[in-house]
């Protein structure tokens, strides 16, 4: 009979352990996405005005997903030069 319990215990917090992760995944995807959407949007009024010509990538896409406005800025800035 305690192995039984033991073995629910067990199940259960791994089950609690895998729920915290999956929620911190997915916070953590929402904040890339709202940064990577918000330099986006920045990057393309600019492009599509002509001040700039920043190229859309990967590259750029990962940094706008880390960076956000400042991220944009920064190739705004790097682009200029």
């Amino acid at each position: 009979m305690p192995n039984i319990l033991l073995f629910l215990v067990l199940l259960f917090l791994l089950a609690l352990v895998g729920w915290a992760i999956l929620a911190l995944t997915i916070a953590i995807l929402k904040w890339l996405a709202v940064n990577a959407i918000t330099g986006l949007i920045i990057i393309g009024v600019l492009n599509f005005l002509g001040v700039t010509h920043v190229p859309i990538n990967w590259l750029t896409l990962l940094i706008l997903a880390v960076g956000g406005v400042i991220g944009a800025f920064i190739l705004i800035i790097l682009s200029l030069f």
